[in-house]
């Protein structure tokens, strides 16, 4: 008799395909573009979009294994895992930057992931920042309670090369839908994915959450992890991060009242209001031909943390949030 396989996806029973919602919008209509909203925000109501197409084939290869993985004091990615593994019944341990996070209440993030079973373990920055290291991972784990050999080790924000393979299925729910696809992009596993699933003459825009100019590499490396080199027609659009991750300037949140007021679709505000946000600029400033048809990734809802988009300030004077590379956090304090 061939063992069990393990499936989450029967387990949890996401909407697949998302919706493909049609939008009026005279900032786009008077330039003759067509907007449609794909929702992949009502995937699931604990892993919803990208966090579920990123986490699902890690799931799958993990086996029920306990889960290992990284992230900020409001990470998004650290509550999707551990919502995951309550749902599963799978062992979760968040690894989360900041030691001295450790001797204060928990925020209301953290809050959720332990009560959803997630062990946490706080870390210092320095031993946040070589994560990549197997004899470091296998001290944590060991700090947590668990087996290195046993533990299945997610990286930070979710993105790998299973990631990027199960954020092709995006693309390919919207092959023959749209001539331009447009997503944010925080760690860059779902715009891999997203370009490799599409059909040729379609073509995807990333919006990057964080500055620096460094995404593109990244990207590329995803791709040849999970697809052998780079796939499809990408490009990437560096202008619109709003001064950096969990940083969320006035016009920005303007723009999402307005947005919200017009269509009633409530926004996320680091990666959603930041996506449309640019997408409507190259609207108006003419990026695409009249006759384009343009759909806009909805990668998850808005945070129910008030924290997370007001600024709140960890000790180095800046939002703790997943994605945040180490780099970025060493270049503001004291410097993702």
């Amino acid at each position: 008799m061939s063992p069990q396989v393990f499936d989450p996806a029967a387990a949890l029973r996401p909407r697949l395909p998302s919706p493909l919602q049609p939008v009026e919008d005279e900032r786009f209509a008077r330039r003759g573009v067509r907007l449609l909203l794909k929702r992949d925000d009502l995937i699931h109501p604990d892993l919803p979009g990208n966090k579920w197409r990123k986490l699902t084939p890690n799931l799958t290869a993990a086996a029920g294994r306990p889960l290992l993985t990284f992230g900020g004091a409001f990470s998004n990615h650290l509550r999707a895992t551990a919502a995951a593994g309550r749902l599963l019944g799978v062992v979760t341990i968040g690894v989360v930057r900041g030691h001295e996070l450790a001797d204060r209440p928990l925020n209301d993030s953290l809050a959720r992931c332990a009560a959803d079973g997630m062990r946490l373990v706080f870390v210092d920055r320095t031993t946040y920042r070589a994560k990549a290291d197997p004899a470091v991972v296998a001290r944590v784990i060991a700090t947590a309670g668990g087996i290195p050999d046993s533990v299945y080790v997610v990286p930070e924000g979710g993105s790998n090369a299973l990631a990027a393979r199960g954020c092709a299925d995006l693309g390919r729910e919207l092959r023959g839908a749209a001539d331009v696809v447009a997503v944010a992009c925080g760690t860059g596993g779902t715009v891999a994915g997203l370009a490799a699933g599409l059909a040729p003459g379609q073509r995807a825009v990333g919006f990057p959450v964080l500055k620096g100019g460094f995404l593109t590499a990244d990207v590329e490396r995803l791709q040849r992890d999970a697809f052998g080199g780079r796939r499809g027609d990408w490009s990437l659009d560096d202008r619109f991060h709003g001064g950096g991750y969990a940083r969320i300037p006035a016009e920005v949140h303007r723009f999402a009242d307005e947005f919200e007021t017009r269509h009633g679709l409530p926004l996320e505000r680091l990666y959603v209001a930041k996506m449309l946000h640019g997408l409507t600029a190259l609207v108006a400033e003419g990026a695409f031909r009249p006759g384009t048809s343009v759909a806009a990734v909805v990668t998850g809802a808005p945070d129910p943390d008030p924290a997370a988009v007001t600024g709140a300030r960890g000790p180095a004077g800046r939002p703790q949030r997943e994605g945040e590379r180490s780099r970025d956090a060493d270049q503001s304090s004291p410097s993702r």
